[in-house]
């Protein structure tokens, strides 16, 4: 038992679940994972050219847009090329310095997203609570200080991840549960105390994700606040309207989130298909129906966009 305990985690590999039980129909599954994969790719890569070469769009909305969209991009980068590769050559193994590596960048993505959605809930309260000084507020300068700061955070709270994952044995099940690596799945597959692992991941959640939150909610009951004072129903519609497309990237981040996040410490007796459902949708679902709610949104953006694409002058 010794010997096994002593085993080298660089020698061994996880295993990577696709869908249990649905392994005869993986290959027509690879189908709309690889066009949701094209799909997304192309959608976040028309936003960004399109702020890149539009000097009308280099407005903080705007640049806090194409932040998202570097971040749903890494993410897909990190995460579709495996994903692919289970179901189209059943290629399942993974290293384990492979995994913690898709822990790391997985997690600090994940994390600079719910950061991304924090400073466009700022831009929101900004824009409606303080709209007179708003260009004064949300300068280019201070924008990229906001960024830089919050890229920073999050490397500073995840580099430690895969550490704490390397210092465990793995002499257990190596059968996750999901199609790429994450910490909670990681570290239920080791035969050593995980306690510093658990204490060190719901901290980190609750220092980032709870309360980028809980900021994220303080914005919006001040907008709300703000908007009941306004007596003009257009013009209070008008404003709410600005918060549409925000309202919608939160929802789509936060609820399958909470959902994986829920089944993960709380669902031990749940079926597998309930348990990969929500990674699959928190994994595929916001790259792609991020670019897509901001442009029916977003007049100004939709019309770059179709002009763009219908390779019409300006």
């Amino acid at each position: 038992m010794s010997a096994v305990n002593d085993t080298k985690f660089n020698s061994a590999v996880f295993l990577l679940t696709g869908i249990p039980g649905q392994e005869d129909v993986h290959l027509w599954i690879s189908i709309p994972v690889c066009l949701v994969f094209v799909i997304s790719i192309v959608g976040n890569s028309v936003i960004l050219f399109i702020i890149k070469t539009d000097p009308s769009l280099h407005e903080p909305m705007y640049i806090f847009l194409s932040m998202l969209a570097i971040t749903d991009l890494g993410l897909l980068r990190a995460t579709i090329p495996k994903i692919l590769g289970i179901f189209l050559f059943n290629s399942r193994e993974i290293s384990l310095d492979a995994c913690f590596a898709q822990v790391f960048f997985i997690h600090l993505l994940k994390c600079t997203e719910c950061s991304v959605l924090l400073l466009m809930a700022f831009d929101c309260f900004i824009a409606i609570h303080d709209s007179l000084r708003y260009a004064s507020i949300l300068t280019l300068p201070r924008i990229s200080k906001m960024g830089l700061a919050f890229a920073l955070r999050g490397v500073a709270v995840i580099f430690s991840l895969p550490f704490l994952l390397q210092r465990l044995r793995y002499c257990q099940s190596n059968v996750l549960s999901h199609c790429y690596c994450i910490n909670q799945d990681v570290m239920k597959m080791a035969c050593s105390d995980i306690r510093v692992n658990s204490i060190y991941g719901l901290s980190l959640s609750l220092l980032t994700v709870g309360l980028d939150s809980l900021l994220i909610l303080l914005s919006y009951v001040i907008i709300l606040k703000t908007l009941l004072s306004i007596t003009s129903h257009t013009e209070c519609l008008k404003a709410l309207n600005t918060c549409i497309s925000h309202l919608y990237a939160v929802l789509l981040f936060y609820m399958p989130m909470t959902r994986l996040s829920v089944i993960h410490r709380l669902g031990e007796d749940s079926s597998p298909l309930l348990k990969i459902l929500p990674g699959y949708i928190y994994m595929l679902v916001p790259p792609l129906m991020d670019p897509i709610v901001y442009s029916i949104e977003s007049k100004h953006l939709r019309a770059r966009i179709i002009r763009t694409l219908c390779f019409r002058e300006d």
